[in-house]
């Protein structure tokens, strides 16, 4: 049976199972970010949604842009190609609602808008400029559960940090817990801007002194943040939690597991000692480029850019050094399809509650993994 629910980059067209086109409605996300492009397809269930179908490809959209202050034309040629597969795919399924959204690239870009009124031109989707805190605010949807107390914890945590390094920024979320209702309530957010391809762009691959360096640069844009909400002081009472969401994330994991490859099942809702993470950089930074290109966390796509994450990781670790980390393979299509999910029960009569919750990290359907409402 095909398997769904995990990031193909794939560009044909994938076989549907028969049992998947019974169920429905379906909803439809794309995360057009400044390094990734993602879809996901879903199916409404009385519980939430069903991952059904998934693409992912690098598009490196940001590349030059710092520099030039524009989108080059090479990398919107990218991202197109991408997208045009994204809505091929999505003509596969019944679709009773899209989102679509742009992130850092095209918000700093200034031909950002120009290039997105192409994109409605030549692919027919309508894609939407979001601010740093709805990306926040997304994030923090699709990452909920992940908030809920370890068993193995005595102490309640009623506070966290959620990160997601990208490629042009790094969204940071401050997040007040309540553990007997188990919700989160946004406190502040911050948008650093920088991600993988900025800081490499600015000081190289991250081999050898460099690397230090931009942990600092990384440092001195969150000491804003750290003096207005005084994290720090939080993390020593030891009832903090640290949620990470990104690539950089998930390849430490899969380094401090010794994967043969990347496995979502092993990863997404994993708790780690902070410690095990930094030791992963530590084995990172010890590899050649072309060991970096061969190992199965990383590959030759990613090879220049894993360093630069890590040092985002790093800095922010750093600064607010909280015992464990949790590992999020999960984003902004995840927080999109929750959303349009709980918005279509509520039209139709069918929600549960206008509070959004979540299954645990690891529930699992027959194509893909669950999210409920």
């Amino acid at each position: 049976m095909m398997r769904y629910g995990t990031d193909h980059n794939l560009s044909g067209p994938v076989p549907v199972h028969a049992s998947a086109r019974r169920t429905g409605p379906f909803f439809g996300a794309i995360d057009l970010g400044t390094n990734n492009c993602r879809l996901m397809i879903a199916a409404g269930t009385p519980n939430g949604f069903r991952v059904v179908d998934s693409f992912n490809r690098s598009v490196r959209l940001g590349e030059g842009l710092r520099a030039s202050g524009r989108l080059a034309e090479e990398s919107m040629k990218r991202a197109l190609d991408a997208l045009r597969i994204c809505a091929e795919r999505m003509k596969q399924w019944p679709l009773v609602h899209v989102r679509a959204v742009a992130t850092e690239a095209c918000r700093q870009a200034a031909n950002g808008r120009e290039f997105l009124a192409r994109v409605q031109h030549e692919t027919g989707l309508t894609i939407d400029i979001i601010t740093a805190r709805e990306e926040a605010e997304l994030a923090l949807e699709s990452c909920s559960p992940l908030f809920r107390q370890p068993e193995h914890k005595p102490v309640r945590a009623d506070r966290g940090v959620l990160f997601d390094i990208g490629g042009g920024s790094t969204e940071i979320a401050w997040v007040r817990i309540d553990p007997e209702r188990q919700t989160q309530t946004l406190i502040g957010t911050t948008s650093v801007p920088v991600g993988v391809i900025t800081l490499q762009e600015m000081f190289g691959e991250g081999h050898g002194p460099s690397y230090e360096t931009m942990v600092s640069h990384v440092q001195e844009y969150l000491k804003g943040f750290e003096n207005v909400h005084r994290i720090r002081r939080e993390v020593t009472l030891g009832k903090t939690r640290l949620i990470g969401t990104s690539g950089t994330v998930t390849t430490l994991a899969g380094v401090a597991l010794s994967l043969p490859r990347y496995n979502r099942a092993a990863i997404d809702g994993l708790t780690l000692p902070g410690p095990s993470m930094v030791d992963a950089i530590g084995s990172l930074r010890d590899l050649s480029h072309e060991e970096l290109a061969d190992h199965p966390c990383v590959g030759a796509e990613r090879m220049k850019f894993v360093l630069p994450g890590c040092a985002i990781f790093e800095a922010i670790h750093r600064l607010w050094p909280v015992e464990d980390v949790t590992i999020a393979d999960r984003g902004l299509r995840d927080g999109m399809l929750l959303r349009m999910a709980r918005d279509h029960g509520q039209r139709s009569g069918k929600g549960r509650s206008t509070t959004s919750r979540h299954a645990t990290p690891r529930s699992r359907g027959p194509f893909g993994t669950y999210a409920t409402i």
